[in-house]
């Protein structure tokens, strides 16, 4: 609890760092908090000077430059070999070079504010809407684009959809480039799936019938199902079983009641379906299909299928993927894993906004003409996709006749399989599919595509600042007293239901409701949602 109070604290400081020194720059310099406020009026691209150009009307690179990125994550041990090779061809091709910089997982989200609050002068940076793209466009940090891609990027301003283009777009101003990968990242839940055959329980295709799969496992294997921290399973799957949908954020208790019903917006505690899930968590957590510790252990469940001790874990469709593809390479004890996505509750599926990975340049960059046309390169060129995405050829991957990849190649120490955060680059033309991938992503991708429905929720941004104390002090009553009761773990549910809302009302969920509501309506109304 502590904490997390700290890390609200720390950002919230960044924050409003951030906010004082574009204010001082020129930019926007309001909260860019409100769905209904003025948008985008962050500096613009026009009034910067005109870069040359040559007598044929082509960009003039006769100046070499050195060009200041940054991604967010971490580097790889071959990353420097991998970029030197980069800047050759770049200062060939371009005549410019690229320090690639990285934020590091620890702290990335202080780190990434100060960073755009600092005045450094950068050229091009990792943007996504769960890193507050929408926050900083609106606060002035990102450059208007809209007049420089059709020059310095005319194929990515060419084949890049509409609708990403659209999700990038702030008032009428483009503040990134996206990821050209449509994504579909869906919770659900990977499980034995040759130990449910071998128990012959039914197929897993509601919530009944995971009940009798998590039973059978713990009576007849005698293993606690979801074993280690249990969390992350529980919580999603209460979410989509009911359809709740979560918005603004970090607004913890307070939801959209269903897709359909966008405006329909409330603090889920006091509803009768957090009522029913808590009563029916109570005996699953009594008859053990998590540990008793439950909430205080870091191990994730998925470690415990490995070693035979675990039958269940949460994955999104695409974490799933992965972790299947690895049991079935290297845990051959394991005849047989299963994947549940909960889209199936409600038949519809929803992509992530182009937005959800993409590159962005910061209103301080010096070179932001030339940044394009390096990004420009990355995405399109195939050499160069390939070299900043896999590493080096025969080092760090090698490609099969049908272009799947293998990385790190056949004998190669493990640690050679090269990654770091290219998803801001990331376009499914250039991309190579994994040539140990699971048999079954193909066809789970092509069930999310049939049943797509657009994502409609991502974009509503909140600062919260309004309300930030109580958001506080409800998010401190919602560990303290909200998880538990969704594990399960209190003694009487009706008493603990009674008291966690009490809790909630006097640490001021009312008033977070109703900021929500508002930013909500807002929001809707632009769009046009019912």
């Amino acid at each position: 609890m502590k904490k997390r109070l700290f890390k609200l604290m720390t950002v919230c400081m960044a924050v409003a760092m951030l906010t004082a020194m574009l204010s001082a720059c020129g930019g926007n310099g309001g909260s860019g908090g409100s769905a209904g406020s003025e948008e985008g009026k962050g500096t613009d691209s026009s009034a910067k000077e005109t870069p040359a150009t040559t007598d044929d009307g082509k960009p003039d690179t006769s100046k070499k430059v050195v060009l200041n990125w940054y991604l967010l994550g971490d580097a790889h041990a071959d990353t420097p070999k991998v970029v030197a090779e980069w800047n050759k061809m770049l200062e060939k091709d371009l005549n410019a070079t690229v320090k690639l910089n990285f934020t590091t997982w620890n702290d990335w989200q202080t780190k990434y504010n100060l960073l755009l609050a600092s005045g450094e002068k950068v050229d091009m940076l990792f943007a996504s809407s769960w890193a507050d793209f929408f926050k900083y466009s609106k606060q002035g940090a990102f450059l208007n684009l809209k007049d420089l891609l059709p020059k310095y990027a005319p194929e990515t301003w060419k084949e890049v959809p509409e609708q990403d283009w659209k999700d990038v777009t702030v008032g009428d101003k483009i503040f990134a480039v996206p990821s050209t990968y449509p994504e579909y990242t869906p919770d659900g839940l990977v499980y034995r799936e040759d130990w449910r055959e071998e128990l012959n329980v039914p197929e897993i295709t509601d919530l009944d019938s995971i009940e009798k799969y998590l039973d059978a496992v713990k009576t007849v294997k005698k293993v606690t199902p979801i074993k280690g921290k249990a969390w992350n399973e529980v919580n999603t799957l209460f979410h989509s079983y009911y359809d709740f949908k979560n918005i603004g954020g970090d607004s913890g208790v307070i939801v959209a009641k269903s897709y359909d019903t966008p405006r329909d917006v409330v603090a889920y505690p006091f509803t009768t379906e957090f009522e029913e899930w808590a009563k029916r968590m109570k005996t699953w957590a009594d008859k053990g299909y998590w540990t008793s510790n439950t909430l205080s252990i870091q191990q994730e469940s998925g470690d415990f299928i490995k070693t035979g001790t675990g039958a269940v874990y949460w994955r999104n469709a695409p974490g799933a993927s992965g972790f299947i593809s690895d049991i079935e390479k290297n845990y051959k004890q394991i005849k047989k894993m299963g994947y549940f996505p909960f889209t199936r509750f409600h038949n519809y599926a929803v992509p992530n906004l182009g937005i959800n990975n993409g590159m962005a340049i910061p209103k301080n960059s010096e070179n932001p003409e030339r940044s394009l046309m390096v990004l420009e390169k990355l995405r399109n060129d195939p050499k160069y996709y390939d070299l900043m995405t896999y590493g080096i050829e025969g080092e760090n991957y090698t490609l099969n006749d049908k272009g799947e990849i293998t990385s790190p190649p056949e004998g190669k120490d493990p640690k050679k399989g090269y990654s770091i955060a290219s998803w801001g680059w990331r376009y499914a033309k250039n991309d190579h599919p994994s040539s140990s991938r699971w048999a079954g992503e193909d066809a789970l991708i092509a069930e999310f595509k049939a049943e797509s429905k657009p994502e409609i929720f991502s974009p509503i941004l909140m600062d919260y600042q309004p309300v930030k104390s109580q958001l506080a002090a409800v998010n401190q009553v919602y560990q303290q007293f909200g998880m538990p009761l969704m594990m399960g773990l209190v003694p009487d549910v009706d008493k603990a239901i009674e008291n966690y809302r009490n809790k909630l009302k006097a640490a001021g969920v009312d008033d977070v409701l109703a900021y929500v509501q508002k930013e909500v309506n807002a929001y809707a109304d632009e769009k046009g949602l019912k």
